[in-house]
């Protein structure tokens, strides 16, 4: 398996490795460096299987920094300049040569600086945060350096299995290595359609397009999360004539029991006693995620006692740690550091309920069925959630009833009001709604079912005997 992070907490990743090794199969995971710019890797073994830590070519980083953002190497080649001048006089051509690009970047800066920053104004404020020159290069020197350096330093292996795009380019760089291997894509997403690759323009997110395009049209086998996200690469892409029928495995967590102690875990590490109201947010703080619509709606009328709890890290944690020491929040926002997904379930028990008001602004975003859905329902926790029509499916029509309630994730007061529907009810009805989202992880939204596709998509492709 490929997969472009460190798998340190990649829960889809883990069950999906720890599930083929528990199936008698033998498997290793490629990942990378927790640094992106570290260049030594590592190795762990973890339920039962081989995680290698590859790191990638980083020095087209300071060649492409200086060409494009000269100003940005200042730092790096002064730590350069001080390294050399240490080392002296063995060091003295790493010295003149490092003190050579300082001058460069200097001279550049005093013409690339002032060009840049007009441009700036002519885009105007909402200009794109990676430009697509720069989205590109990474896309070329980045992710395809890493995906060669770790195809290079893989095992051999029946089944290359890329997870995610950037997992799919180096499952196909070690196809090509032993083109008798079959490829897996585990599609998590609609990539180009998700984050920074949904800011670029058309014609950048062709000419990655056109490479998935290729890729998935020789791959074996393809698995995605959700029915929605599966019709859709149909719908674009061409598969491979034996890949078969896409392979629809949700993020599920495997089934879980609450005990008595998961109840007071949130609370006590927060000083709360058990009749204040928790609204918890966990995972990733990034943009599009809804977090900023949610600390809104605590400002809502009716939620005036409510606590909400964010738990997770990202590259917004910062303003969210400011925004919980605003006094209008009277105290009640909390900024909680990401626990282990072994340990996530019991720290989502003690919650009343799990707000996932996802914004509409890529088309990723209004297909999803985020992970943090399932966590929650496994947890025996409801949730609200975004009214797009896969989670609306899955939280509005369980066979058991609703297992939450949707809003209108723009509005703060549309979040708050649903929130209300479920903190209002009376306790015993709430019991029962906490009960039945609990039943539906045992009955259905569990790993133990979600898996099997899995598991039979491994079965039908089977060993290769010439590696």
């Amino acid at each position: 398996m490929y997969v472009y992070n460190d798998m340190r907490s990649d829960s889809r990743v883990i069950r999906e490795a720890a599930s083929l090794v528990e199936a008698g199969h033998q498997v290793t995971v490629m990942a990378r460096p927790s640094d992106p710019t570290s260049s030594v890797g590592d190795r762990e073994e973890r339920n039962g299987f081989e995680i290698i830590r590859v790191p990638g070519p980083g020095g087209w980083r300071l060649w492409w920094t200086l060409a494009r953002y000269p100003w940005r190497t200042r730092g790096e080649l002064l730590g350069r300049v001080r390294r050399a001048a240490r080392h002296l006089p063995g060091q003295a051509g790493s010295l003149l040569a490092a003190l050579g690009l300082l001058a460069v970047a200097g001279a550049w800066s005093i013409v690339c600086l002032p060009v840049q920053l007009v441009a700036s104004r002519l885009r105007g404020q909402r200009s794109r945060r990676v430009g697509p020159l720069d989205w590109l290069v990474r896309w070329r020197y980045g992710i395809g350096g890493w995906a060669a350096a770790a195809a290079g330093a893989a095992p051999p292996a029946d089944i290359e299995w890329g997870h995610d795009l950037s997992g799919l380019a180096a499952a196909d760089a070690a196809h090509r290595l032993n083109p008798a291997t079959r490829v897996v894509y585990d599609s998590h997403e609609i990539y180009l359609e998700a984050r920074t690759s949904a800011e670029q323009p058309a014609w950048a997110r062709r000419i990655v397009a056109a490479r998935e395009r290729r890729w998935i049209a020789e791959a074996s086998g393809v698995i995605t999360v959700n029915a929605a996200l599966a019709d859709e690469l149909g719908r674009r892409y061409q598969l491979g004539a034996g890949a078969g029928p896409i392979a629809v495995v949700h993020n599920c967590p495997g089934s879980w029991t609450p005990t008595p102690e998961s109840a007071h875990l949130l609370r006590d590490r927060l000083g709360l006693d058990a009749s204040v109201q928790i609204a918890i947010h966990h995972g990733a703080f990034a943009r599009g995620r809804g977090v900023e619509q949610l600390a809104g709606a605590m400002l809502e009328p009716g939620l005036e006692q409510v606590h909400v709890v964010l738990l997770g890290g990202g590259p917004e944690r910062t303003a969210f740690e400011r925004l919980a020491r605003d006094p209008a929040r009277a105290g009640r926002l909390h900024v909680l550091e990401a626990v282990d997904p072994d340990e996530l379930l019991g720290w989502l028990a003690g919650a009343d309920v799990g707000v996932l008001p996802i914004q509409p602004t890529t088309l990723n975003h209004r297909m999803s069925t985020p992970n943090k859905l399932f966590e929650c329902l496994a947890a025996g926790v409801p949730v609200v959630v975004s009214d797009f029509a896969d989670m609306r499916r899955i939280v509005l029509d369980d066979p058991a009833g609703a297992l939450g309630a949707v809003c209108d994730p723009t509005s703060p007061a549309s979040v708050a009001a649903a929130i209300r529907s479920i903190i209002d009810r009376p306790a015993a009805d709430r019991a029962a709604l906490r009960q039945r989202c609990l039943d539906a992880a045992h009955e259905r939204w569990n790993w133990e079912t979600e898996r099997q596709p899995l598991l039979q998509l491994v079965a039908r492709l089977g060993p290769q005997v010439n590696r």
